[in-house]
């Protein structure tokens, strides 16, 4: 799965790898949660435009009853996205980029579980592929939401987790977002994991276990030589 995640760069470094035309406002974010508001990068109102628009992570179908439902859909299964009623809608037709140049993931090591930070090696932010979807209560508050997809994981990352989120790679970025794409089989080749030479996993502390922790001392690696990677 996908549950915590790091966005540290510049907005303008944003803007330059999604190609958007405006500057996000978002400060630097080192343990991203579920059921906060995340940075997103979706298709704009004109043809190729890209806007950068802050959704929040747990996805709420538009025919849900209670908003929480959300904390419940976080992510979304590459094998099944295309056959989940809660994601069906959202695959065929919203879909976007959630930004990022880390994630979080956990390894069981006896009677407690490891974090570990993995990122691209060469420091470079990517995306995640995401879907969104609008949520209308009954009282007309609106909430805009997204969900993570993930994929089983890379050789390097098998012997942390059995899953691993989907990045998308940038030259696919603009059939991803296309709204018009509506044929979910030309999606498929894109959901594969990640090539293993391009990342790294280091081992950091368990600060980042607790979601109110938000800072950079999470990404600091065990004093543990050994165990620098994996």
């Amino acid at each position: 799965m996908c549950g915590r995640y790091t966005l540290t760069c510049r907005p303008d470094v944003v803007v330059e790898e999604f190609r958007l035309e405006e500057i996000p406002d978002f400060e630097p974010r080192y343990n991203v949660a579920p059921s906060q508001w995340v940075a997103c990068v979706r298709a704009g109102f004109r043809e190729r435009q890209r806007e950068a628009i802050m959704l929040r992570w747990g996805l709420i179908p538009s025919w849900a009853r209670d908003p929480a439902m959300g904390m419940k859909l976080i992510n979304a299964r590459a094998e099944t996205v295309a056959e989940k009623p809660s994601f069906q809608k959202s695959f065929r037709e919203r879909r976007c980029l959630v930004p990022a140049d880390g994630y979080y993931e956990w390894k069981r090591e006896g009677a407690r579980k490891q974090p570990y930070y993995i990122r691209l090696k060469n420091g470079r932010p990517f995306a995640f592929a995401g879907l969104w979807s609008r949520w209308n209560g009954e009282d007309g508050k609106t909430i805009e939401s997204c969900a993570i997809l993930t994929t089983t994981p890379n050789e390097r990352l098998a012997s942390i987790h059995d899953r691993m989120p989907v990045i998308v790679h940038p030259g696919v970025y603009e059939p991803w977002l296309d709204s018009g794409l509506q044929d979910t089989t030309r999606l498929v080749p894109f959901l594969t994991p990640y090539p293993a030479d391009a990342m790294i996993a280091v081992p950091v502390g368990r600060r980042v276990n607790d979601p109110r922790v938000d800072d950079a001392r999470c990404l600091e690696a065990l004093d543990e030589p050994s165990r620098s990677g994996t």
